[in-house]
């Protein structure tokens, strides 16, 4: 059994993505963009650019706004001691590890990177093939082989989450799972999770 588990909105209380974006980008195309993601009008790679496109913070400044406010979801340091899990993230290895070196957890993490510019943020994709199945690249290629227990939150879990053979959800997932008629377990934090896989 591997268990995964996304970061923002899942490890984290609040998406760092959109910390990032509230903070150092334009965050009132923020319901605009989300909007055209639902109704199918833009990718989830497509509105991650745009937003980060108006990134023009520095990576140092980046990195202190999200160390000094990212909030993590109680029973994670626990959690990863004891299940090793992978963190599979939309997010960014740049602006995720300093959050783990903070919490003092050792963590395996498979996500994007930023290419910081002065004109914009860029984003370097971990996965650059579409998905057979969702028909955008996804994190669904970047699940481990074998029996596979899913731990998300949001928009970038969905397509894993319905390859996972155990699915914990909450916020934006779990209604999407719902609505799909897809089992899965509620969680709120990391000692709901652990207690449920013992």
């Amino acid at each position: 059994m591997q268990l995964v588990i996304d970061w923002d909105g899942t490890v984290t209380v609040r998406d760092t993505l959109l910390m990032v974006v509230e903070r150092f980008g334009d965050p009132t195309l923020e319901p605009v963009f989300d909007a055209a993601l639902e109704q199918g009008r833009m990718t989830h790679r497509q509105v991650m650019e745009a937003e980060f496109a108006e990134v023009s913070a520095t990576l140092d400044e980046a990195i202190a706004y999200v160390v000094a406010h990212a909030e993590i979801r109680p029973g994670f340091a626990e959690f990863a001691a004891r299940f090793d899990p992978l963190v599979l993230s939309s997010s960014f290895h740049e602006t995720i590890e300093p959050v783990l070196a903070r919490e003092k957890v050792s963590a395996r993490v498979k996500a994007n990177r930023v290419d910081v510019r002065p004109d914009g943020w860029g984003i370097r994709w971990e996965s650059d093939s579409e998905c057979a199945t969702c028909g955008e690249p996804c994190k669904r290629a970047s699940l481990p082989d074998g029996d596979v227990v899913y731990v998300g939150d949001g928009y970038s879990d969905r397509c894993a989450a319905l390859a996972a053979d155990r699915v914990f959800a909450r916020a934006g997932l779990a209604r999407y799972l719902e609505e799909q008629g897809v089992a899965f377990e509620p969680f709120e934090t990391f000692f709901d999770v652990a207690a449920a896989l013992t």
